[in-house]
C-alpha cells in the first residue's frame, strides 16, 4: 500500500510541476511495479499492456474523432455556426456574447476540445464583441466558460478516455452528455442575459439582419447539422457503435471538405500530420493512465482506500460529494486531462462498491473539471484564452467567470441529485 500512495503523491507532483503526464505516469508506473512485481515481471506487464492497447478496437475511436475535428475546423465552420448565431440572437441585448455560447455548443459537437473551441472562438467572435462595445471581462469570459462545453457534449475526447480507463461504453457517454451539455449551455446563455439586463453597458445591441440574411447564414451550417445527427443519432439508434460513429464522421467530413472545395493539398497533408501527433500524444498518456491503474490495484491502496471508507460510515452522496470536492480543489490547480487520468482509477472502485452508474458518474466528473478549466489560479481555458488575446488582462477573464462558475456549480448539484437528467436519454435508448 505504501508503494502506492508513494507512486500517487509522485504522480500528482509531477503534474502540479508540469512535467508532461505521459512521462510522469509512465516513469512512476513502470518503476513502482517494478518495486512491486520485480523488473522482469514490470517489462513484461508493461509490453503486454500496450500491445492489448494499440491493438483495441475501441481506442481506435481517439484518432478518428481527431481526425474529424481537425478537418472541420479547417473547413471554416466556426465562422459559419456564428454567422448563423449572430443573424438570428446579435440584434438582442448580449446577442454577440449568446451567439458565442451556441456557436461554442455548436463547434464543440464536431470538434471535442474544450482548449481548441476556446482558441478557435478567441479568433472569430471576439473582434465582433469588441467592434460592438462589450467589456473586455464579459467578452472574454464568455469564450473561456462557452470553451468548456467542449470536454462535454459529444463526441469528447475526456470522454471518451474515462469510457476507455472505466471499460464504460462510449456511445452511451455520448448520449448521456447531450442533456447535461444542452443544460449548460441554458444555464450560461441566462448568465449572460442577467449580465445584459443590470449591466447593460457591457453588453450591447447589435445590428438586426433581414430575413434574407437569416436564411443565407444557415446555408452554412448544414454539414454540422448532419454530421451531429449522423453520429449522435447513429449510435442512439444503434445502427453503429462510437468507433464506427468515428469513422463514418470523420469520412463524412472529408467528403464535405472536398466537396466545397475549402481545403488544399497542403492543408490535408498538415490536417494528417496533426491528427496523427495528437493522438501520439493521447495514446501514450492513455498507456501511462492504464498501466497506473494496474498499479494502483496491484499496491492495494484501492482496497485499503474502500476499508477507509467503510470505517468511516458515510453515506453514498456523502461519499461522492467528498470525491467530488477532491477534484474540484485539485482542477484549482491541475489540468482536467491529468485529474481524470490520475484520481479516476483511484476513486472507481468506490463508486461501483456503493452501487453508482458509471455512465452517471462520468458526466458528473467531466462537469466537475469544466468547472476546473475556469477556475483560478490555473485555469486551462484562461490560459489559452490570454495566449490568444494579450491585450487582456488575466483578472478581468476570472471576474467575467464569475457568474459562469456559479451556475456551473448549480448544475453540478441538480446533476447530482437529479441522475435522471444524465440517464433519462440512455435507459430510453436501452
Amino acid at each position: 500500500m505504501m508503494t502506492g500512495l508513494i507512486a500517487l503523491i509522485a504522480v500528482l507532483a509531477l503534474a502540479f510541476l508540469r512535467v508532461p503526464l505521459a512521462f510522469a505516469l509512465l516513469g512512476v508506473s513502470i518503476i513502482g511495479l517494478g518495486v512491486l512485481l520485480g523488473a522482469e515481471s514490470s517489462i513484461s506487464m508493461v509490453s503486454m499492456t500496450i500491445t492489448e492497447a494499440v491493438f483495441s478496437y475501441e481506442l481506435a475511436v481517439v484518432p478518428l474523432f481527431i481526425l474529424m475535428g481537425n478537418v472541420l475546423s479547417r473547413t471554416g465552420i466556426s465562422s459559419d455556426l456564428f454567422r448563423a448565431a449572430n443573424a438570428y440572437l446579435g440584434h438582442v441585448r448580449g446577442g454577440l456574447a449568446l451567439s458565442t455560447m451556441v456557436t461554442c455548443a455548436g463547434f464543440s459537437a464536431v470538434c471535442g476540445s474544450s482548449l481548441a473551441t476556446a482558441a478557435t472562438m478567441s479568433k472569430v467572435a471576439y473582434p465582433s464583441m469588441k467592434k460592438y462595445g462589450y467589456s473586455n471581462s464579459l467578452a472574454s469570459a464568455s469564450i473561456a466558460a462557452g470553451g468548456t462545453l467542449g470536454i462535454l457534449i459529444p463526441p469528447s475526447i475526456i470522454l471518451m478516455i474515462y469510457g476507455i480507463l472505466t471499460q464504460t461504453n462510449i456511445g452511451q457517454l455520448f448520449v448521456a452528455g447531450v442533456i447535461p451539455g444542452l443544460l449548460g449551455l441554458t444555464f450560461y446563455m441566462l448568465a449572460i442575459y442577467v449580465i445584459a439586463i443590470f449591466r447593460p453597458a457591457e453588453a450591447p445591441r447589435g445590428e438586426k439582419s433581414t430575413g434574407a440574411e437569416k436564411r443565407y447564414a444557415l446555408k452554412g451550417v448544414w454539414p454540422f447539422c448532419l454530421l451531429f445527427v449522423l453520429i449522435i443519432g447513429g449510435i442512439y439508434a444503434k445502427i453503429f457503435t462510437a468507433t464506427e460513429a468515428a469513422g463514418m464522421g470523420a469520412g463524412f467530413a472529408i467528403l464535405v471538405s472536398m466537396f466545397q472545395k475549402r481545403i488544399s493539398k497542403a492543408d490535408f497533408k498538415a490536417i494528417f500530420l496533426d491528427s496523427a501527433f495528437t493522438s501520439v500524444m493521447l495514446y501514450c498518456v492513455l498507456f501511462g493512465a492504464m498501466l497506473f491503474a494496474k498499479l494502483i490495484s496491484f499496491s492495494g491502496l484501492g482496497e485499503s482506500l474502500l476499508e477507509m471508507v467503510a470505517q468511516a460510515d458515510l453515506s453514498p452522496y456523502q461519499l461522492i460529494f467528498a470525491i467530488l470536492f477532491v477534484f474540484l480543489i485539485l482542477g484549482c490547480v491541475m489540468d482536467s486531462l491529468a485529474i481524470i487520468l490520475i484520481c479516476v482509477p483511484l476513486f472507481i472502485p468506490i463508486v461501483v462498491a456503493n452501487g453508482f452508474d458509471l455512465v452517471w458518474f462520468g458526466i458528473v466528473v467531466v462537469v466537475v473539471t469544466e468547472i476546473a478549466l475556469i477556475t483560478p489560479p490555473i485555469g486551462m481555458n484562461v490560459f489559452v484564452l490570454k495566449a490568444a488575446l494579450p491585450e487582456v488582462a488575466i483578472k478581468d477573464i476570472f471576474k467575467g467567470l464569475i457568474p459562469f462558475i456559479a451556475v456551473d456549480v448549480l448544475r453540478l448539484l441538480l446533476l447530482v441529485l437529479f441522475p435522471i437528467l444524465t440517464l433519462f436519454l440512455v435507459n430510453f435508448m436501452k
